[in-house]
């Protein structure tokens, strides 16, 4: 997504947009990051949009640098966590090339990389790169694909809500989203994001030019997936990518 998108967001962030860190019932992203910050640790928050992050990680180091391609989500975040004083403020778009950028030696990412653009995301898996330090580690979560194969199966064979999920009658849409879905593209609100395969993790961080050390599920409830999943449903259950990985 452009900028505009996320300019537009940032008022309603916390009512449009999924909270990561509240469904993540393990804590194992909370985890990760405890494992790897030091106190000397300079940690980058890629993508950090209004902060959500912010309590667990400006306590455990020296600087937290915080980059978001919106200057409104980055006031949001700067107004709501201003008791924490060793954070800076970086507005990036992180799809553009030839960009200054922070150097950290300890990053996270949660979420951020969602552009159905596939030259923005090559950019974007670049740029991370360029923001951690040669064995530095990078924490990363993105939407699952087998995962939202997993939900649009379980929906398909027992009906469920099926308001939410009306049989296509436009060709043209169809075929749209076919096409999408080849990429790993799909629709969330009728907003087009990208989700990862496993393997297809794999391969993009190592000719991003990182050792993947990890891949963890980040598992949620089927609440997040349905409204009015049936009772017997359990796991299963649907789930993020986390991804843990060492710049070479």
């Amino acid at each position: 997504m452009k900028r505009a998108y996320w300019e537009h967001m940032a008022q309603r962030y916390n009512e449009e947009i999924f909270d990561v860190r509240r469904q993540d019932k393990k804590a194992l992203i909370a985890k990760a990051i405890k494992k790897y910050a030091r106190p000397s640790s300079r940690i980058i928050d890629i993508g950090c949009a209004i902060g959500k992050w912010f309590p667990v990680l400006s306590p455990l180091c020296k600087e937290v640098i915080a980059l978001d391609i919106s200057a409104a989500n980055l006031a949001i975040a700067k107004k709501t966590y201003a008791r924490f004083t060793n954070i800076s403020y970086w507005q990036r778009d992180m799809s553009k090339k030839a960009i200054k950028l922070p150097v950290g030696d300890l990053g996270i990412c949660i979420n951020a990389i969602l552009t159905p653009d596939p030259k923005d995301r090559k950019t974007f898996f670049t740029n991370l790169s360029r923001c951690i330090a040669p064995k530095g580690k990078l924490i990363v979560t993105v939407p699952s694909m087998e995962s939202y194969l997993l939900s649009r199966r379980i929906q398909n064979e027992f009906k469920i809500d099926r308001p939410a999920f009306p049989t296509l009658s436009n060709p043209q849409k169809g075929l749209r989203l076919w096409n999408n879905l080849l990429q790993g593209v799909c629709d969330i609100d009728d907003v087009a994001h990208k989700h990862f395969l496993a393997e297809e993790l794999d391969l993009l961080f190592d000719r991003a030019g990182f050792t993947p050390l990890r891949l963890e599920k980040i598992e949620y409830g089927w609440k997040t997936e349905f409204n009015q999943p049936p009772r017997w449903l359990r796991a299963p259950y649907p789930w993020d990518w986390m991804m843990i990985a060492e710049r070479k």
